[in-house]
This record gives C-alpha cells, structure tokens and sequence, in this order.
C-alpha cells in the first residue's frame, strides 16, 4: 500500500482561516461524529494519553487545539483537581462548547479555556509539566511551529504528547482502512454535519499528507525533544507520541 503518491496529488489548504471556518461550521456536531466515527473508541485513545503521559502535580498541564476540551478535562480528571489545566484553540465556537463542557463538569477554575492559536500561543515560555495535543496538531498550517510552539512553553523535563490519526500498515487492515477513509467517513460526516468546507473530506487527506510513525518522531527530535517514542493504537489507526524537553545543558 502507497499513500505519499496519493497524498501528494491534492495539496490539503490548511490555511488558517480555512481551518478555523471549517471547523467553526461543523462545532455543533463535532463530539457527536467524533464518537460515532471511532465507535467511542476515542475516547479509550484519550485515557490511553492520559495514563502514558499524567499530569504532574508541581506543574499545570497545556492542551493545544482543544477544540471541545475532551482531553482538558481527561486531564483535570486525572489530576483531581490538584493542578490548573489549560486548553487553547484558535476557533471560537467550539471554544464556546468547551467552556459548556467545562462547566457542567464543575471544573470551573481549574479548567481555563483560552482562544490563541497553536503557532503563536499566548503562554510563558517553560512553563507546562505536560503539552498535549489531540487530533489537532494536522491542522495546524506550520507543524514545525507548532511543535516548537509546544516545546518552548514545556518546562524542562515536560512532556509533550501528540495524539494523532496514524496509517495502519498490513495490505487488507491497509486497504480497509483507506475505503472507509475516503468514501464512508466523507459521506456519515457531510451527511449528520452539512457544510460548505468539505470537512470530512478534508478529514482523510489531512491525515495522509501528515507525518506518521517514524518520520513523526524524527520531526520531533528535529524540534528538539528527546526519549521520543510512539505508542500505536487500535491496530495503528491512531498513535501517542511522546518526547521529553530536554534540561538545559550547564557548561
């Protein structure tokens, strides 16, 4: 099976303002295709973060392109509490669901919501004892910036951690997987969230266009991260990947 040849045919616009429109339009129904796409299995992928990669409790934990606050609030749940958790998104109406979300968890003032966007975010340098992010880091226009944009506002020793689509490998799980990414998700989505932006189109080509596996963790040891690792997921449809922000060295 090769996707790079597939992949390069259609040059994906992730261009900011189309991102954050497409996203926008397809807010009320996000969490419920999300589910129902995964068969719920997202969810288990979320906790599977959270447990590989927990919060440390001597320092806050950032979530990057939170949309919803799904893997925000997993945190402040496995951190009972004991230390803030801060989600950051550059769309507004999916920022808005989350703070709903926020609230009826009763994580007001331990949940915080803020609208910046991953490539610039508005948060000090060295500072987060974990920076994750969940099916989102694909949609960010400049992958490079933004996993510098994590490293540098990670504390030295933190964790970032990007949970993210992978291809399966394997020439049937391969196949399968490819029809059901270009022709059944593309249809469920247009047809429970109509809209103009062919989102769930552009679903399964960002996926293809982006780095998976080995070349992911390059990427991140290029950033500078080091102990990187990868973590597959339901037979490869999605992988944790994680590194560590390296202590600066003392000469």
């Amino acid at each position: 099976m090769s996707t790079t040849s597939e992949a390069a045919a259609t040059v994906v616009d992730k261009s900011d303002e189309r991102v954050r429109s497409m996203f926008g339009s397809i807010a009320g129904r996000y969490d419920f295709l999300n589910h129902l796409l995964s068969l719920n299995i997202d969810k288990w992928w979320r906790r599977f973060a959270v447990r590989t990669v927990p919060p440390s409790l001597d320092a806050p934990v950032l979530d990057c392109c939170t949309g919803t606050a799904d893997l925000a609030l997993a945190y402040h749940k496995a951190a009972r509490g004991r230390t803030p958790v801060v989600g950051t998104d550059f769309c507004r109406p999916m920022l808005l669901l989350g703070n709903e979300k926020v609230r009826r968890a009763r994580a007001e003032g331990f949940v915080t919501l803020v609208e910046g966007d991953s490539q610039r975010l508005p948060l000090p340098d060295d500072t987060f004892g974990v920076v994750s992010v969940a099916f989102g880091l694909r949609n960010v226009r400049d992958t490079r910036r933004g996993i510098d944009e994590m490293v540098r506002v990670a504390r030295p020793g933190g964790k970032v951690a990007i949970l993210e689509f992978s291809i399966p490998r394997g020439p049937v799980l391969g196949r399968l997987y490819l029809l059901f990414f270009r022709k059944i998700l593309p249809w469920v989505g247009q047809k429970f969230a109509p809209n103009r932006y062919s989102a769930y189109e552009y679903l399964p080509q960002s996926v293809l266009q982006f780095p998976d596996g080995v070349a992911l963790l390059d990427l991140m040891t290029e950033r500078g991260l080091v102990e990187v690792e990868q973590h597959p997921l339901t037979f490869g449809v999605a992988s944790l990947y994680v590194g560590v922000k390296p202590a600066p060295s003392v000469e």
